[in-house]
């Protein structure tokens, strides 16, 4: 079904064969809230205990030829990071720093319209009164039209690759922006082909039973679209997506036309439902219900990356077909649903989903461009808004022209030599938001900057500086702000000095009615 209607957008508005070239065809395969420590693949400096939970063969079959990032990073959460792809812009620099909502001009983030926090209730650090509340911020993502309010207005990515002869394809979960505004849209960023795209963050149902969410019981915004032709059969919407991605690609290859396939799961995140085929030996393993039902979807999303290697290596493309997996920010630790014990899930990295320590921003990123990939393991620190510049050097897009200044850089020399980009260069993360209505101290309000082996944790609501050499000590458990003062000064420098540039959203100190202090302006 998805495929026939997508029927006439790809005849009318993509048929560009004139560019029959040496072209690499793209696959950019993201998941969503899957964590660092979620596959067999190894990205840190050895393979962790937690490596080895869940049965995922392709993806190991994919880092075995791809250069593998070791230290890649995206957003706290889902929003910034897509938009950062989009964009090439770091996430503090759009004003992009949370999730947008589904309706246009409706903030998204726990704070509401005057709900607060006060850190630092347990360790003493709150300062007395710092009461924050919602920062102003692009509440409507990305537009590729200059006159949408609240949004950071762009020339898209896909856009540039369509105009350079791609069929773009988008499938799965798209959020860059607010329903009601033109970001909402795959088509209007430059997408020939949307199956399942909307403003939706999450999915109503992964159950093709439930037909997605669009049941009377079930309806509502996040119901998944495009997909009736799965509607009461066991297929996981994970199957289905992969399925329809199959479909769309039958067009270019037989065109002979690059394709850019951008194979955006909408699983892991939540709700956490069973992936049938799969949830049965993750019990007779011992899991819990909730741990067996995420590591069943882990293992369906490993499915999916496998059926499009073979589907490439079956229409004899795969030669020509560069494959990227990233994922869109760490995995959710927070959430009960995914059973075990919370805010452990992706040991040895500190906290999840939603916080500017490791846990919460170091993915999984994998590079594979044949004849073209130094394979092996890369520790350069790289980030989200870099895959902007690398997708359009590895499409032989010569000096784009953009509206929006891009903050990224390609990773082309990185991905061929495994040298050729600042390791030392200033990374920058922000979440200036409270993500929950009830506490989590190590998730809200916080801002991180790494340069080299050393970061900065900016505690925003309690003022406070974390000091951490990631090198000796992943895990951030030891605070060497006391031992370093000058190191310490030297990093808050750094972050202060991007955020400040950028004019990034801060929190409201309540009492005072005026933004939170830089953090070199403590």
């Amino acid at each position: 079904m998805a495929a026939a209607c997508a029927s006439m957008p790809m005849v009318s508005s993509c048929d560009q064969s004139k560019t029959v070239s040496k072209q690499p065809n793209i696959v950019f395969f993201l998941v969503d809230d899957m964590g660092w420590v979620d596959s067999s693949v190894q990205y840190g400096d050895e393979l962790y205990p937690y490596n080895l939970r869940f049965n995922t063969p392709n993806m190991q079959r994919l880092s075995e030829v791809s250069a593998v990032m070791g230290n890649a990073y995206a957003c706290p959460v889902s929003t910034p990071t897509r938009t950062s792809i989009m964009t090439g812009m770091n996430a503090a620099h759009m004003g992009i720093t949370n999730w947008t909502s589904p309706m246009k001009d409706t903030p998204s983030d726990a704070t509401g319209g005057g709900f607060a926090m006060v850190e630092g209730k347990a360790d003493g650090n709150a300062a007395e009164g710092n009461v924050l509340g919602r920062p102003q911020w692009n509440v409507n993502g990305i537009s590729p039209d200059p006159d949408v309010a609240y949004t950071q207005y762009c020339t898209p990515l896909v856009r540039l690759l369509k105009d350079e002869g791609y069929f773009t394809v988008h499938v799965g979960k798209a959020h860059w922006a607010a329903a009601g505004t033109p970001g909402a849209n795959p088509y209007n960023m430059g997408f020939c082909v949307n199956i399942a795209g909307t403003m939706a963050g999450m999915p109503r149902s992964y159950q093709g039973m439930d037909r997605y969410g669009n049941t009377k019981e079930l309806w509502n915004d996040f119901a998944v679209q495009n997909l009736d032709e799965y509607y009461d059969t066991p297929t996981h919407l994970t199957e289905a997506l992969t399925l329809e991605a199959l479909k769309t690609l039958e067009y270019p290859i037989a065109h002979k036309q690059p394709f850019y396939l951008y194979m955006a799961h909408y699983a892991t995140h939540t709700p956490i439902q069973r992936d049938e085929r799969f949830v049965q030996k993750y019990l007779d393993m011992g899991m819990d219900e909730g741990q067996a039902r995420y590591a069943s979807m882990v293992e369906g999303v490993d499915k999916s990356l496998g059926d499009i290697m073979d589907y490439l290596e079956a229409k004899g493309v795969a030669d020509n077909t560069v494959i990227i997996f990233m994922t869109d920010n760490g995995g959710n630790s927070e959430n009960k649903q995914k059973g075990g014990v919370p805010h452990t899930q992706n040991m040895p990295l500190r906290e999840g989903k939603g916080s500017c320590y490791e846990g919460g921003i170091r993915v999984p990123l994998m590079f594979y461009w044949p004849k073209n990939t130094k394979a092996g393991k890369c520790d350069v620190p790289v980030t989200c808004e870099d895959l902007f510049p690398t997708i359009l050097d590895i499409a032989g897009v010569k000096s784009p022209q953009t509206v929006q200044e891009v903050d990224g850089v390609s990773l082309v020399p990185l991905i061929r030599e495994g040298e050729g980009v600042d390791p030392l260069r200033t990374l920058v993360f922000h979440y200036p938001h409270k993500w929950k209505p009830y506490d989590l101290e190590d998730i809200d309000f916080l801002s991180s900057a790494r340069q080299g082996d050393w970061k900065i944790v900016y505690r925003i609501a309690s003022g406070k500086l974390e000091l951490y050499n990631l090198k000796e000590d992943i895990g951030e458990r030891n605070d060497l702000s006391g031992e370093y003062p000058e190191k310490t000064r030297e990093m808050a420098a750094l972050l202060g000095e991007k955020l400040r540039g950028w004019n990034a959203p801060m929190p409201v100190v309540v009492s005072r009615g005026e933004p939170a202090p830089w953090p070199d302006m403590l």
